[in-house]
């Protein structure tokens, strides 16, 4: 069943702003801050803006805020104290995604319904179980939870339901009873499964065990077709001639990107390198002249084996510290001695030493305090350390 009918009415379209309202600079710089009700600086611009509804001034208040474990967006809310008109509505702050992406939450107990969702105007939700599907560009983007998307099409389905029931009552009548059907799915009596495909890439849905896996979360990115390509407004890439061959073994490429920290202009570095013994593989590295940010990421410059690799290294000497070592963004490492276990894409590409390694793995914990160990667990029994 489509919910053709939960179109949500537009904003009354904020028109020229007339007077910004002064608003707390933010510190540090830093324009996209995290979400925090401690954070006293955060506080949101307002600006008067005209109301569409019934045409005199209203509010418009915008909150730039960054998603954590995701990206930056921008939250705007307009009301209306004339007439009572409001609305809200997300957007992201970045561009459309390279490719698009796909979340298949199974949803389990009351605790998946709080998961924050961002959800764009351009992404389609369905659920399998009940054969109901919201289509793309039939609502406004929203910051919500799993909760909040289902309250949000009941909305919507009851937005007309008075007419309905004026000139078609049997139409009305099966409405009213697939609203009931979704008013028990927030019950969560049994499972069932929430789709958001959006081919811009810049849906969301919180996974609260970050950075580690989320066994009820399957995230699934691809490439988009020609038909979306359009429905996004993107034009497709003309075929390109084949340029004369390069050596770029013996040089350095810089393109333009924007610092993860700060989001302002930076530059990337990047070279083929070959290590001896191996085999090919790209250095990226990006240094941000604005904060003071630096990263660096490996990735491989060929195809992928068709067997995975295992090394098992035996330190016995300080010496061993020194050793070289390419570390792939799909390895994960562990050490028994600890009881501690590094997942996959935590870490991404490194070419280290063994020391640089150690060093990033004691950074990480120290930044976001994810490993339990089970002295500090009030001793509940033996603890495995992990990232993943």
């Amino acid at each position: 069943m489509s919910a053709s009918g939960a179109v949500e009415p537009g904003p009354p379209g904020a028109a020229a702003a007339l007077s910004p309202a002064p608003a707390r600079p933010s510190s540090a710089g830093h324009l996209f801050r995290p979400i925090s009700a401690e954070d006293e600086e955060q506080q949101p611009t307002e600006i008067e803006s005209l109301c569409m509804n019934c045409y005199r001034n209203g509010m418009t208040r915008l909150l730039l805020t960054k998603i954590p474990f995701f990206r930056e967006i921008i939250v705007s809310s307009f009301s209306c104290e004339h007439c009572g008109w409001s609305n809200t509505e997300i957007q992201s702050a970045g561009r459309i995604q390279d490719q698009g992406v796909r979340y298949a939450l199974s949803v389990r107990g009351l605790e998946d319904m709080n998961r924050e969702v961002v959800k764009t105007d351009s992404a389609t939700t369905r659920i399998p179980e009940l054969d109901f599907e919201i289509p793309a560009f039939s609502q406004k983007g929203a910051l919500t939870t799993v909760e909040g998307l289902i309250n949000r099409a009941i909305s919507g389905l009851e937005q007309d339901q008075p007419t309905r029931r004026a000139k078609e009552e049997a139409i009305a009548e099966r409405i009213d009873e697939f609203i009931i059907k979704l008013k028990e799915l927030k019950k969560v009596a049994s499972p069932f499964t929430l789709i958001i495909d959006d081919p811009s890439g810049n849906s969301f849905v919180e996974n609260p065990h970050a950075p580690r896996k989320d066994d009820a979360l399957v995230i699934t990115h691809y490439s988009r077709t020609l038909q979306q390509e359009e429905m996004l407004g993107l034009q497709a890439e003309a075929p390109e001639e084949k340029p004369e061959e390069e050596d770029l073994r013996n040089e350095v490429l810089q393109f333009n990107t924007n610092c993860p920290e700060c989001n302002a202009p930076a530059q990337t570095n990047m070279k083929l390198v070959q290590i001896p013994h191996f085999k090919e593989v790209i250095i990226m590295a990006t240094n941000c002249e604005n904060c003071g940010h630096r990263t660096n990421e490996v990735k491989s410059g060929g195809a992928v084996e068709p067997l995975g690799t295992k090394i098992t290294l035996c330190i016995t000497d300080p010496s061993d510290m020194t050793r070289d070592l390419l570390k792939s963004e799909t390895c994960s490492v562990e050490i028994p001695e600890l009881e501690f276990e590094l997942g996959m894409a935590v870490l991404g590409g490194k070419f280290t030493t063994l020391e640089g390694l150690l060093k990033d793995i004691q950074e990480l914990v120290s930044t976001l305090s994810i490993v339990h160990s089970s002295n500090v667990d009030m001793g509940k029994g033996p603890g495995r350390p992990q990232t993943s």
